[in-house]
């Protein structure tokens, strides 16, 4: 076996320390990557002009519009239209319908954007419950994304790592049928089981809990006396969690435990307990200035994926004055979150119970939420600009397809005529672009480039090729699928992708085998996210939306990761022979 060099050693600890960083850490992944290459540069394995040019990359960039032109996509009525026929009739063909629009869709544009969009939608059916369809929306999403060459971003990262490797570039309709089947199986899979979700409208104890919190004051009668003499062990639907005082955490609560002035009272359980705790003597819920009454009318919002409060406080937010509401509480799943409101970091998908000032309704709730209850946030095109906006998107497909205009300079001018136009406004751009996804790929693509050039590759295909010795070509095709799936399901989808590409067709080409079948292992592998709510951001916008818990994801994401697996294992070898 090959000994490593210097430079192998130091690109070997530069991507264990971000494969270890990505794991075990809540750091951003573009921040880790960013570093990696970073160290790279600095370390001497990459120079600055050849850095700064992976952020120029052909199918980066391509991304980057592709994205920014789905904004568009969002505004038609094309997939409001849809959202509000799939509820009708039974679970069955609700899901069904719900699967086949949901995938097609996400086969043309950004799946993100047509999630966050149904949302509301299904939210608001009153046919069936929405954690019955939460779910399925998300994962037929990501199924849909299998199917053509712009369906996710992976597709057309991984499309930049085969060209960037002299190969030729992947055409748009390479993945479709074995996407096809994947989507078809996968499908059945999540009608079959999808009975299995909760009914979170009628079964209100599988509700997820809220977490409140109130403050204890001067004027409180429940000072110097015991959480067992202010009978907070006896609350109908709360649960006394946790005490901060002067900055510390007391956590079990005991009942003998006495409250003094200031103690910050945490409490975990139904939001309709909310008036109950604010009716105790000398408790008052959030904020100084805002006290909750019986009279009070709270909604519940839930956090977009691209708002900017994503990441962020409440208090680094401002969130009362930026909004006029007071948030009343928090709930992420099941998740059991720690430490006062106002410090809690804000994920997409984390559902608030606000208490709405009189200038709720007047602020741009759209650039933040996906849904607000009673709101409706969308504001859509007319009927004959949504057609127009539609068609100049399938045109520009229909050309790259034939070959007629790449789609990189197709999307180019079909931007420039969505802002033209005002259909698409710098602003909107400069809100949504994918700032993140774009410094992750733009690094993933020199990190890539570092470990075919440099021979880490290689040498990570000599140690999989020694102990996979005997399984031959299908052997080390299967433990590539596998190891781009494990990493999807740690980390994300692209960060899987990156990773496994170069070692996928440096095992390729030391076994003579023909790169495909190994190069769509990481492409399938990467979007087999169905068991975690964290690996694949759709999963994510549904898990509070829905009242999840992790529960749900294996009781539909297990059969669906399983049939997904074993459809494309069988499917990639005969499309794509080895």
């Amino acid at each position: 076996m090959t000994l490593p060099g210097f430079e192998q050693l130091s690109l070997i600890a530069i991507m264990l320390s971000l494969v270890v960083a990505l794991v075990s850490t809540k750091l951003s992944p573009a921040l880790l990557f960013f570093t990696a290459i970073t160290v790279s540069f600095v370390s001497g394995l990459i120079e600055l002009d050849v850095m700064l040019a992976n952020f120029t990359n052909v199918s980066l960039i391509t991304l980057m519009m592709l994205l920014t032109a789905s904004l568009a996509i969002e505004k038609t009525r094309l997939v409001g239209w849809l959202a509000a026929q799939i509820a009708k009739g039974s679970l069955t063909h609700s899901i069904t319908r719900l699967g086949i629009s949901t995938a097609l869709l996400s086969s043309f544009t950004n799946n993100t954007a047509v999630v966050a969009t149904m949302i509301n939608a299904i939210k608001e059916n009153p046919t069936h419950a929405p954690s019955k369809l939460l779910l399925p929306l998300s994962y037929t999403a990501i199924l849909g994304g299998t199917l053509t060459l712009i369906g996710t971003s992976t597709n057309l990262i991984v499309n930049g790592f085969v060209q960037d490797a002299g190969l030729k570039p992947l055409g748009f309709f390479d993945f479709t049928l074995v996407g096809l089947s994947v989507l078809t199986v996968g499908l059945i899979v999540i009608i079959l089981f999808s009975r299995r979700l909760p009914d979170n409208d009628s079964q209100t104890e599988e509700q997820a809990p809220f977490y409140l919190e109130a403050k204890v004051t001067s004027r409180s009668k429940t000072i110097g006396k015991t959480v067992e003499e202010n009978k907070l062990r006896h609350l109908k639907s709360l649960f006394l969690a946790e005490i901060i005082r002067d900055g510390k955490h007391i956590v079990p609560v005991c009942p003998q435990e006495k409250l003094l002035q200031n103690d910050v009272l945490l409490f975990v359980g139904d939001i309709n307990s909310a008036h109950e705790l604010a009716q105790l003597n000398g408790l008052q819920l959030v904020n100084p200035d805002h006290n909750l009454s019986p009279t009070d009318e709270l909604v519940e919002v839930v956090i977009s994926h691209s708002g900017q409060i994503a990441g962020n406080t409440l208090k680094q937010v401002k969130f009362r004055e930026k909004f006029d509401a007071a948030v009343i509480a928090i709930r992420r799943g099941h998740t059991r979150l720690e430490g006062g409101l106002g410090s809690i970091k804000l994920q997409p998908g984390d559902s608030l119970i606000l208490a709405p000032g009189s200038e709720f309704k007047n602020k741009k709730l759209n650039k933040e939420f996906v849904y607000v209850s009673g709101i409706e946030l969308k504001q859509s095109l007319s009927l004959k600009t949504s057609i127009l906006v539609i068609a100049g998107f399938l045109i520009t497909i229909i050309a790259s397809i034939a070959e007629i205009l790449p789609l990189e300079k197709g999307l180019l001018v079909l931007l420039a005529v969505y802002i033209g136009t005002g259909i698409v406004t710098t602003t909107q751009i400069r809100r949504r672009f994918p700032l993140e996804l774009f410094i992750i790929v733009g690094s993933a693509i020199g990190l890539a480039q570092l470990m075919i050039s440099t021979g880490v590759a290689d040498l990570i295909t000599e140690v999989l090729i020694h102990y996979i010795n005997g399984w031959g070509v299908l052997g080390a095709f299967i433990a590539v699928y596998f190891i781009t799936l494990i990493f999807t399901e740690l980390i994300t989808n692209n960060a899987a992708a990156a990773l496994v590409f170069p070692i996928a067709y440096s095992l390729a080409i030391s076994l003579n085998a023909n790169p495909m079948p190994f190069i769509m292992a990481v492409v399938f592998g990467a979007s087999a996210s169905f068991i975690s709510p964290y690996g694949y951001q759709t999963n994510l916008m549904v898990y509070s939306a829905g009242n999840y818990r992790l529960s749900d994801y294996l009781k539909l994401g297990i059969p669906t990761s399983i049939a997904y697996t074993a459809t494309a294992l069988f499917m990639i070898p005969i499309v794509f022979p080895f």
